[in-house]
């Protein structure tokens, strides 16, 4: 255990708190504990690369922190009415599915390296502004109209190629299987 990794655990802490935020509509406190969230997960892959302090439970935690965060505010956020369900779903679709292909690939004893992919990373920061933007807008009350309409494209391009390469990089992987 680290400092990178006990600030990845606060992270996964705020998790139940900025979804209480958003479904006690107190969405400046909810944008404050985003971008407090935001600013931990730099300052952690700082620590972690600048002095060294990588470690393999880090390597799960971040991501796992990054998911369970964005994973949270979209499913809040989409209930309380303030994004598309159909945006929700495909954001939660795609991680349900990649988590689930490493799943099935540990349980044949395949695991698949996970490295993530340029446009993954480009889908997370999309993810990321797509949600600051919606929460900023409901807590100081205005209208982000065209970015919102800008960003909400990005995101949907950006996960469906994201999830796409993934699928195809998967099933390529697990055709090596041979049959018993």
């Amino acid at each position: 255990m680290n400092i990178p990794n006990i600030i990845t655990l606060g992270r996964i802490i705020l998790v139940p708190i900025i979804v209480w935020a958003i479904a006690s509509r107190q969405m400046e406190i909810a944008f404050a504990i985003f971008v407090i969230a935001g600013v931990s997960d730099a300052v952690d892959g700082f620590l972690a690369k600048r002095f060294n302090m990588t470690s393999e439970l880090g390597a799960l935690l971040d991501p796992l922190a990054d998911k369970a965060l964005l994973v949270s505010i979209y499913v809040s956020l989409g209930i309380w009415g303030a994004v598309p369900l159909w945006i929700v779903i495909l954001v939660v679709s795609r991680d349900i599915m990649i988590v689930t292909a490493v799943i099935v690939s540990w349980l044949f004893d395949k695991p698949i390296p996970m490295k993530p992919l340029m446009v993954s990373k480009l889908n997370t920061v999309a993810q990321v502004a797509f949600a600051a933007l919606v929460l900023a807008s409901l807590g100081f009350n205005f209208k982000p109209t065209p970015y919102d309409l800008i960003l909400m494209g990005f995101v949907t391009v950006f996960t469906l190629v994201s999830v796409s390469l993934y699928l195809v990089e998967w099933v390529r992987h697990m055709s090596t299987i041979e049959a018993k």
